[in-house]
C-alpha cells in the first residue's frame, strides 16, 4: 500500500474512532506537519493530549480522544489564501460561521484561519475541523 497523504489518512482515523467513540487513536506515520496540525487541533479542544511513539521507522502518534470532532479533514488541493480571501472558503468547508476551525500554513507557521487573519497574512489551506 502506497501512502500518498498522510496528513488525509490521519484526519480521516481521527474522525472514524470519534464516530466510533474509541477513547484514543493511533496515527502513522509521524511528520512534523501532522505533528503542528494535531498541535492547532489540541490548542483548538478539539483533541485531548498526543505523544509521538519512536518504533525505529517513521513514528507514530498517539492521540487522546475527547468526542468533539464532528468532522475533520484535508482541503485538497490546497488551496492559496490572501491574508483577506478567508470567507469564501469559511463557507464552503465549515457549518456556520464562527463555528469550526480551518488550518492554514503560513509563512510564520501552522496555525487557524482567525489567527492568520488577526495577523494579516495569508497561506495555504490544509484542513478544516468542526
Amino acid at each position: 500500500m502506497t501512502m500518498l497523504d498522510p496528513l488525509a489518512d490521519a484526519m480521516a482515523s481521527i474522525y472514524n474512532c470519534e464516530i466510533v467513540g474509541k477513547p484514543e487513536v493511533v496515527v502513522a506515520p509521524a511528520s512534523s506537519l501532522i505533528e503542528r496540525v494535531l498541535q492547532v487541533m489540541q490548542s483548538q479542544g478539539y483533541i485531548g493530549e498526543f505523544e509521538r511513539i519512536d518504533d525505529g521507522r517513521a513514528g507514530r502518534f498517539r492521540i487522546q480522544l475527547m468526542g468533539r470532532t464532528n468532522k475533520c479533514g484535508v482541503i485538497k488541493p490546497r488551496f492559496p489564501v490572501k491574508r483577506d480571501g478567508f470567507e469564501r472558503f469559511e463557507k464552503q468547508f465549515l457549518p456556520a460561521y464562527n463555528y469550526g476551525i480551518l488550518i492554514v500554513t503560513t509563512p510564520e507557521g501552522v496555525m487557524t484561519h482567525t489567527e492568520a487573519k488577526n495577523r494579516g497574512i495569508g497561506g495555504r489551506l490544509l484542513a478544516y475541523v468542526y
